[in-house]
């Protein structure tokens, strides 16, 4: 079984974030870095115990420069068994997808796992693009996979309940809370990744329609303010004058 695993680099969610002067790119400075934890513990575990009850590759894929390497290794630490970098700057999930679709159009994965959404942009887009460029079954927001010979099983949560599908191999997928349980990786992972396989490949030409005008931070949360018991009329006018619906 051959297994595509698609992590991105995200901002820890404890950094402060910034914009360049006219705030049309984002200011990097200062920011911990770390693999997306959707990716990470959902998407890539679940590969991995597959591989190791079915046997195969797990192959971890990046679109991004040298600098993720770091977090590239640690996907190899915790069980994947090569990585491939796509040498760019990730410009927009069209652009992204494009690239992971032309790497994995040649490579016959059965299963092209993704995290549900990265916690910095949120935006769920790259996972189906990647399905649509390749003509394959699309399966998101999945909180169980079950495979019996050819075929799946997946659980997704949907609003009152669960919906169970069945799909044939191979399909796209993006892994939701409840996929696998996050792996912690041991001295052994930690010092096998640093010999196992990273591959870099080129990007390819994309014409990419979507541009990022305008990047600003939401407005500061207002102090918190404490009314008495007894000052039930000015709670009242509080809510009335000051208070927002979010």
């Amino acid at each position: 079984m051959k297994l595509l695993v698609c992590i991105s680099q995200t901002s820890d969610t404890t950094s402060k974030i910034s914009f360049n002067a006219d705030g049309t790119e984002f200011n990097p400075a200062g920011v911990q870095f770390i693999m997306n934890p959707y990716d990470e513990w959902y998407a890539l575990v679940r590969a991995c115990e597959l591989r190791e009850a079915l046997g195969g590759t797990v192959v971890a894929l990046n679109v991004g420069p040298a600098a993720n390497e770091t977090t590239i290794r640690k996907a190899l630490a915790i069980g994947a068994d090569e990585a491939v970098r796509i040498d760019c700057e990730p410009k927009s999930a069209g652009f992204v997808a494009k690239q992971i679709a032309e790497y994995a159009h040649n490579e016959q994965f059965d299963i092209i796992f993704f995290g549900k959404e990265t916690i910095d942009h949120n935006g769920s887009e790259v996972g189906a693009m990647v399905a649509e460029y390749l003509d394959l079954p699309y399966i998101s927001n999945a909180s169980r996979l079950d495979l019996n010979g050819n075929a799946a099983t997946l659980d997704r949560d949907i609003e009152g309940g669960v919906e169970t599908l069945e799909v044939d191999l191979p399909f796209v997928l993006s892994a939701a809370k409840g996929m696998a349980e996050q792996r912690i990786p041991n001295m052994r992972g930690i010092m096998t990744a640093r010999t196992k396989p990273l591959k870099e490949v080129p990007a390819v030409g994309f014409e990419d329609n979507a541009k990022a005008v305008q990047f600003s931070l939401p407005p500061a949360k207002a102090g918190v303010k404490l009314i008495q018991p007894d000052q039930m009329e000015e709670l009242v006018r509080l809510l009335h004058e000051e208070a927002k619906v979010i």
